[in-house]
């Protein structure tokens, strides 16, 4: 019995510690930058937001330092989160970038954003195999012959079975 008790006293810490670990985690800094995705691509659409701009919930954002320049924070739909976008200038090369909102009520919030890489390509990639090279008949034939035999064979092992068995 006790040991029944322990094992659920100890398991309610758990769950309770882990719950108001993720309730902080959630509420955040106030002076804290949530940027949404946090590793990006070249060309990809940032959202920011903050909770340091309080219920006007108004400012203006910089992200000059990836050559973004500045975006305007506004309400966001969430209660007292100020929210704002930009956009990754396709020329900005690979590395962790600061990012700053100046709120109206004359707070600050910080964060960093990360750039990797270009894109993936798009389109037909010509590695030499696959649908990347024109049809080869001579394939193709040797490819319907073999599904042919295979298939020829498969009937014929059929009506030999069924045979057999009429018989016996």
């Amino acid at each position: 019995m006790r040991t029944t008790a322990r094992l659920l006293t100890g398991s309610a810490l758990v769950v309770a510690s882990i719950g108001l670990g993720a309730q902080a985690s959630y509420a955040g800094d106030p002076g804290s930058l949530e940027i949404h995705p946090r590793t990006v691509a070249p060309g990809d659409s940032v959202t920011v937001s903050t909770q340091a701009c309080g219920k006007d919930g108004r400012g203006v954002g910089d992200a000059g330092s990836l050559g973004a320049g500045e975006f305007t924070l506004r309400p966001g739909t969430h209660k007292d989160f100020a929210v704002g976008e930009f956009t990754v200038p396709a020329h900005t090369r690979s590395g962790t970038y600061g990012i700053s909102v100046f709120c109206k009520n004359g707070k600050e919030a910080t964060g960093d954003v990360t750039v990797r890489g270009h894109h993936a390509p798009s389109g037909h990639v010509k590695t030499g195999v696959g649908g990347s090279v024109g049809p080869d008949t001579t394939q193709i034939a040797a490819g319907v012959a073999v599904l042919s035999a295979a298939a020829v064979g498969g009937v014929l092992l059929l009506r030999r079975r069924a045979s057999g068995t009429q018989g016996g």
